[in-house]
């Protein structure tokens, strides 16, 4: 059993339920949120290991969410998957300063991958 936490920002309810029971049936704890209202705030208290962030999260977007981790010392070396179903996902995610990116409807294998990449050195 994995002592990591993988925190979820998506505004879908069921693509979050479907995260979690895929993420817990791989041993990892989850938290999730379906606003980036917060969102320094909601990853202090919940420390994650690494973070799934969709595109389109309400409040300020997955961009700038995800920049504004990265912009914060205590949080830039928590590692970021950014998701979504655009077309040109990886510029997105680039610009946005995830590790990575997994495409909806997501496969997976690959996000296991992707996550073990990331936090099961």
């Amino acid at each position: 059993m994995s002592n990591k936490t993988i925190f979820i920002f998506d505004d879908n309810k069921a693509l979050l339920d479907t995260f979690s029971i895929v993420l817990e049936s791989f041993g990892y704890k989850v938290a999730t949120s379906s606003t980036s209202h917060d969102i320094i705030e909601k990853v202090e208290n919940i420390k994650p290991d690494l973070i799934i962030m969709d595109n389109w999260i309400p409040d300020i977007g997955g961009i700038e969410a995800t920049q504004l981790l990265k912009k914060h010392p205590q949080h830039r070396h928590i590692p970021v998957i950014f998701c979504s179903a655009t077309n040109d996902l990886e510029s997105v995610a680039n610009m946005a300063g995830a590790e990575t990116y997994l495409s909806k409807p997501f496969d997976i294998d690959d996000l296991e991958q992707k996550i073990a990449d990331l936090i099961n050195y």
